[in-house]
């Protein structure tokens, strides 16, 4: 399998963080690529891409302001396959990642995610207190999973992701 490289540079507007690349993105190295997942359909509905991106095209996305990266970096078919230890290594990461590229917004693809990096229990969708950021400087935004195995309706999906372009919007 390819290694799914993260999409990280200085002054990006959001980092979308995720647990862990699918069987599928490893297979092809790109972020979000099982087509059972919704991620690119939500980016492009809640406005924050001008037009439905591709799997293939998640590089091109650093054009808009926007980067990618995950909690842990092995794939797996699911995040219940993530062992302890790779979560605590990964949180370590992920806090270094953030740090040295201090995106504007984190933005959690998954409360898992959020939960796993935080340490936090009580999570809301949307923006999490800013007074209380894991990284300073960093706004943390917490967003649902885009996995096809979400039961919540689409519709509410991307009404949460357009909060966060309206956000970079102000």
């Amino acid at each position: 399998m390819k290694e799914v490289a993260d999409h990280l540079e200085q002054g990006l507007q959001i980092v979308f963080i995720g647990f862990n690349p699918s069987i599928r993105s490893g297979e092809v190295g790109h972020h979000y690529a099982n087509p059972r997942n919704n991620f690119w359909r939500i980016l492009f509905h809640s406005g924050l891409t001008p037009r439905l991106y591709d799997a293939s095209e998640d590089g091109e996305l650093l054009k808009l302001g926007y980067g990618f990266t995950n909690i842990v970096a092995r794939q797996t078919r699911g995040a219940e396959d993530i062992t302890r230890e790779e979560y605590i290594l990964g949180r370590e990461l992920l806090r270094d990642k953030l740090e040295r590229y201090r995106p504007q917004v984190a933005c959690f693809v998954g409360k898992g995610v959020y939960t796993e990096f935080s340490r936090r229990t009580k999570v809301d969708w949307g923006f999490q207190n800013v007074a209380e950021p894991v990284v300073d400087g960093v706004c943390e935004f917490v967003a649902p999973s885009s996995s096809g195995l979400v039961r919540m309706p689409m519709s509410d999906i991307v009404d949460i992701y357009r909060r966060l372009h309206d956000n970079l919007k102000e």
